[in-house]
């Protein structure tokens, strides 16, 4: 673990010299139940960094405070980000989570820190070469008898990232309309006898490219094999309701790791962890279903050389942006609140900062594709250059709830 010298004057320093950004280090997550789909640019040989024993990387998390649970052999450092302090002696990298804890109100701002006491989101590429589990995240009632807070999230599919689908871009979410809890713990029950047959009470949707969904806590979900981009509350608490995924045994222990102790045997207790009418909704794909939508009109954003799309909205804590910057323009881009970005294609500048998609990164390399606005920053508003002659600059922006 590292170790923190004057991080205060640290962090003073790397705000003053970044003008409000920061550049952060890639932060990659395995997860022992699934696949890499070999989409995040990371260098074939490392996709099994953390030992084959902790499975394979198919995540890659950003501006993220929240440690990932992965079990007894997670890092202490997993999952969290760290800022980059390029010309600081004494501190090279902080955790952003330390510098919010330090500096909260310089950086997210008072309102953010008076009503979360943290950063309350962070986003990450999920890619997956067969689709997960059906599963859900719990809401802040259930999640809070453990200790945790709930978590919604958001999908969206970027093209720049899908040079092949996977097994199966095919979501599967809620479930039918006339299942019962009955059915439900029935198939519980199966859990060591069989395939417990749960997918055959939930639909599956075809996944878009350049499309997304909204997913709110206590919905079952079965995310498909497309890379996706995923804004979220800052949690980890899930259950996992299915068994067995293409002939992958999934433990019992993965659908009662956020059950309070003397509950986990209760089925009752677990249903309960489904909103009944959200996940029986006949109208979900109306309500769920996300389309792009522009910022502002889209004839005036050409002539201005750029576009910029809400792609994940309809959440209090979170949404995100697609910005595109075309050849050899710039914008000024200006926001109510503190945000990550990623680059996904092309080159240019962000503010003072060089900005690029990689090609290929080693497991540990620095890259300049990830960086994070401050309140202030954000606020007066940041130049983004596309210095390419050919090639659009495209950018997307994970942002903190506008309080």
């Amino acid at each position: 673990m590292y170790k923190i010298v004057n991080i205060e004057k640290s962090l003073q320093s790397a705000l003053d010299q970044g003008e409000g950004i920061f550049r952060l280090f890639p932060n990659w997550v395995p997860r022992v139940f699934c696949i890499p789909g070999k989409r995040l640019k990371l260098h074939p040989n490392d996709y099994f960094a953390y030992g084959v024993h902790r499975g394979g990387i198919d995540e890659r998390w950003f501006a993220s405070t929240t440690k990932a649970d992965n079990g007894p052999e997670t890092l202490v450092d997993e999952g969290l980000s760290y800022i980059y302090c390029e010309n600081n002696k004494e501190n090279k990298k902080i955790l952003l989570k330390d510098a919010i804890d330090v500096m909260g109100n310089e950086i997210i701002g008072k309102k953010i820190m008076d009503k979360y006491n943290c950063w309350p989101l962070y986003s990450k590429f999920f890619d997956n070469l067969e689709p997960l589990p059906l599963h859900l995240h719990l809401n802040d009632e259930k999640a809070a008898r453990v200790g945790r807070k709930g978590k919604p999230e958001g999908y969206y599919f970027p093209e720049q990232l899908n040079n092949h689908s996977g097994y199966f871009p095919h979501t599967y979410f809620g479930l039918n309309p006339g299942t019962t809890k009955e059915d439900v713990k029935t198939c519980l029950k199966n859990w060591d006898t069989n395939d417990n047959r749960i997918l055959h009470l939930s639909k599956a949707y075809k996944l878009e490219l350049g499309t997304g969904w909204l997913v709110p806590p206590g919905l079952l979900h079965a995310p498909g094999s497309l890379l996706t981009y995923e804004p979220q509350f800052a949690s980890d608490v899930f259950a996992m309701f299915q068994n067995i995924t293409w002939d992958r045994y999934i433990p019992y222990e993965l659908l009662i790791k956020d059950i309070p102790e003397n509950l986990k045997t209760d089925l009752d207790y677990i249903v309960s962890l489904i909103d009944w009418d959200l996940n029986t909704d006949p109208n979900f794909y109306q309500s769920r279903f996300l389309k792009p939508k522009p910022v502002n009109p889209l004839e005036s954003m050409k002539q201005d050389g750029y576009e910029e799309y809400y792609i994940v909205y309809g959440n209090e804590h979170f949404s995100a942006k697609k910005l595109t910057v075309f050849p050899k323009n710039s914008v000024i881009i200006r926001e109510q609140t503190p945000y990550g970005i990623i680059v996904i294609q092309g080159h240019g500048k962000f503010g003072k900062f060089e900005i690029e998609s990689p090609n290929m990164i080693r497991f540990g390399q620095m890259t300049n594709d990830e960086l994070f606005v401050s309140f202030n920053a954000a606020k007066q508003g940041i130049e983004v250059k596309n210095e390419s002659n050919r090639e659009n600059l495209v950018i997307l922006k994970h942002l903190g709830p506008e309080i």
